[in-house]
């Protein structure tokens, strides 16, 4: 569907129970698409409105990103980061049209990304932690350049997260992650790591935790 200002995919929850539906939005990673994440969705937790949402950048000859990866870089300037805080309101303001649309619950709304989404997660999230009520990160770390924390760390107080990565992955080492937590709890937010014995990737067993945890959150 495309009427929004993202493409995206939807699964209407299985079991609508009374009220609005919780959300889960899926943002997927760099080189990627909608459909990618979207094959977990017949997996996750049957009262939830599911929405995948496509990045905006076409790439050569295939996939798209949300942000331009400058692999030739010298200077350590890997990531576009205006691009990425670009994406960043991008889909800050999706959230705000997927809630008016399908008229979900605007107080449960989850951020499932991996590798590039999961960045995004963690800069829309910490920058807009009033859209936000889960983090689900898979694969990636946060950007301090491309998020803007609140001084009111009270804002942060509901905010709950997910974090999982690779041992071995060579895409994006687990030292960038592991790094996470003590970001976070500068905010006030208590998170763990989670990793599993795997390259860029989601194990199984990653996935059986990370259903376990969104069912308890």
């Amino acid at each position: 569907m495309s009427t929004l200002s993202l493409e995206h995919l939807i699964q209407r929850p299985k079991d609508a129970g009374s009220g609005k539906a919780p959300l889960i939005l899926l943002l997927h990673g760099y080189g990627s698409n909608e459909e990618d994440l979207f094959s977990f969705a017949p997996e996750l937790p049957d009262h939830y409105f599911v929405v995948s949402a496509k990045a905006p950048r076409p790439m050569q000859p295939s996939g798209n990103a949300w942000y331009t990866i400058h692999w030739d870089a010298t200077d350590g300037k890997w990531s576009d980061d205006e691009e990425a805080i670009e994406s960043r309101e991008l889909i800050s303001k999706f959230i705000d049209e997927v809630v008016t649309t399908y008229d979900v619950d605007p107080a449960n709304v989850t951020l499932l990304g991996f590798s590039q989404g999961c960045i995004l997660s963690y800069a829309v999230a910490l920058t807009y932690p009033e859209k936000v009520k889960n983090i689900i990160g898979l694969s990636g770390y946060v950007n301090p350049d491309i998020t803007a924390p609140k001084s009111d760390l009270d804002a942060y107080k509901h905010l709950s997260v997910f974090s999982s990565h690779g041992s071995v992955d060579q895409v994006i080492p687990v030292s960038a992650a592991r790094q996470i937590p003590a970001y976070l709890d500068n905010l006030g937010i208590s998170v763990k790591l989670n990793e599993y014995p795997v390259g860029h990737g989601v194990a199984p067993q990653n996935f059986y935790d990370l259903k376990d945890w969104l069912l308890n959150h």
